[in-house]
C-alpha cells in the first residue's frame, strides 16, 4: 500500500485526518486555501465520542485541558421555566466524560500544532483531483501539483472534489433556520455552564469556557440569505424579556464580534464517501444541522476510522471502502436524527405544538433522555497502535 496522501481542508476534520495518517506512518500535506488562518467560529462542544477520538490521535488531553467541562445545565424556556435538565456527572458517570466546551479557535490551534512544520501549506487553493494512474491521485494546486496515493477531501459543505466524484448530486439544501453567534468580550458569572431555551421558532443557548467567556448563539427561522444591519440590536429586540443571563450575554458581546450563518446540510445522502482513491470527511460527507452538536464529533470520528482501516488493510482501495462501509451508515443516521432534532426543537413555532413539546419533554424521564443522548456519544473507537 501507498503511504503519501494530501488532505484538502486545514479544518477540524482535515487537520484530525492528517493527523491519523501520520500516527500510522503516512507522509501528509494538508492545502488550505486561507492564507490568514483566523479560525472563524465561536465555540464548540465536544461530547464522548469526539473526544474518544482525539484521544485515539493522541491529543484528546491537550484539547481537555483547555477545555470546560459542561456539568450543570439543560432546556429552558423564555419565561425561564426548565424543561429537562442534564446532569454532567451522570453523563460522566456513563460514558467517562462530561461533554466538553472549547473555543474553535483554540481547537484548530492545537491540532495544528501537533503536525510537524511544513504539513499545512496555506494560500493554497486546490484545484481538481485526478486519478492520473491505478495507484496515483493528483491534486492541482495551481504553480503546484501534488502527486500522492491517497486524497482526502474535506473541504466543507461547498466540497468541490465532492463536485468532481457525484456531478448529478444535488448539493446542500438550507435548512430553514439561520443562526447568529459570538464569544462575549469578558467572562460573564453565570449559573450553569450550559444552556438551550426554545420559544417558537427560535432557539439561544450559551456554553462557557475555561477562561469565563462564554459562547452564545442564536437560531432563527428565517428565509435564507436575511441579514441585518446591526445584528446585535436586532437579536437584543427579538430576546428582549428571555430569562437572565441572555440580556447578559448579548451586553458583554461587541457589535462586530457577532457571526451569522445560514444553517445548510446535506440533505440527501451520498451513495458513497470513497471513489477510487479519494476519500470525502467530514461536512464534504454528511454536513448535518447543529441541533445535536455532532458535526465536529463525526468529522473526527471519520478521521480515525479512515486511518485505521488504511493501517488494516492490504489496499487503498480496501481501506476506502471499509471506511465507506463502517462511517457512512452511522453518519447519516445522525445526519438524520440532527434534522429531526431540529424540527421538533428549535424549529417549532406554532403555539400548540410548542406547547405539547414542552409538555412532552417535562414528562420524559431521565433515564430516557440519556439513552437518547448515549445513542450518539457512547462510539468506540478503533485503535490506531
Amino acid at each position: 500500500m501507498g503511504s503519501t496522501a494530501v488532505v484538502v481542508g486545514g479544518g477540524i476534520g482535515g487537520l484530525a485526518a492528517a493527523i491519523g495518517l501520520r500516527r500510522i506512518g503516512w507522509e501528509v500535506t494538508v492545502v488550505e486555501r486561507a492564507s490568514v488562518l483566523d479560525d472563524a467560529g465561536a465555540g464548540i462542544s465536544l461530547a464522548a465520542n469526539g473526544l474518544r477520538a482525539l484521544d485515539e490521535l493522541g491529543v484528546g488531553d491537550l484539547v481537555r485541558g483547555a477545555a470546560r467541562g459542561q456539568y450543570n445545565g439543560g432546556t429552558r424556556t423564555p419565561e425561564g421555566g426548565w424543561l429537562a435538565r442534564l446532569d454532567g456527572a451522570v453523563l460522566e458517570r456513563a460514558v467517562g466524560t462530561p461533554i466538553m466546551g472549547i473555543p474553535r479557535s483554540t481547537l484548530h490551534q492545537l491540532l495544528r500544532d501537533f503536525l510537524p512544520a511544513g504539513t499545512l501549506l496555506t494560500g493554497v487553493e486546490a484545484g481538481p483531483v485526478q486519478q492520473t494512474g491505478p495507484g496515483t491521485v493528483r491534486v492541482d494546486c495551481g504553480d503546484t501539483v501534488l502527486d500522492a496515493d491517497l486524497v482526502v477531501a474535506a473541504d466543507g459543505i461547498g466540497s468541490r472534489a465532492r463536485s468532481l466524484l457525484f456531478p448529478a448530486y444535488p448539493g446542500p439544501d438550507y435548512s430553514g433556520s439561520t443562526v447568529l453567534r459570538a464569544i462575549t468580550d469578558q467572562a460573564v458569572a453565570l449559573r450553569t455552564d450550559f444552556e438551550l431555551t426554545w420559544g417558537q421558532g427560535a432557539e439561544f443557548g450559551h456554553i462557557a469556557f475555561q477562561d469565563g467567556r462564554v459562547e452564545w448563539h442564536a437560531v432563527l427561522n428565517l428565509p435564507a440569505g436575511t441579514r441585518f444591519d446591526d445584528p446585535l440590536a436586532e437579536l437584543r429586540r427579538r430576546f428582549d424579556g428571555w430569562h437572565d443571563p441572555i440580556p447578559a450575554l448579548l451586553r458583554a458581546t461587541r457589535p462586530g464580534a457577532v457571526l451569522h450563518h445560514d444553517v445548510n446540510e446535506l440533505r440527501t445522502p451520498l451513495p458513497s464517501y470513497a471513489v477510487g482513491r479519494i476519500a470525502l470527511l467530514g461536512d464534504a460527507a454528511h454536513a448535518m444541522t447543529p441541533h445535536l452538536g455532532q458535526g465536529a464529533c463525526q468529522a473526527l470520528e471519520d478521521a480515525v476510522t479512515l486511518a485505521a482501516a488504511l493501517a488494516i488493510e492490504p489496499t487503498v482501495e480496501a481501506a476506502l471502502a471499509r471506511y465507506d462501509a463502517e462511517r457512512r451508515p452511522r453518519s447519516q443516521a445522525v445526519a438524520r436524527a440532527a434534522r429531526q432534532a431540529g424540527r421538533m426543537g428549535q424549529q417549532l413555532s406554532a403555539p400548540l405544538a410548542v406547547a405539547l413539546r414542552n409538555t412532552a419533554m417535562r414528562l420524559t424521564p431521565s433515564r430516557a433522555a440519556m439513552r437518547m443522548i448515549l445513542r450518539h456519544h457512547d462510539w468506540a473507537p478503533p485503535r490506531l497502535g
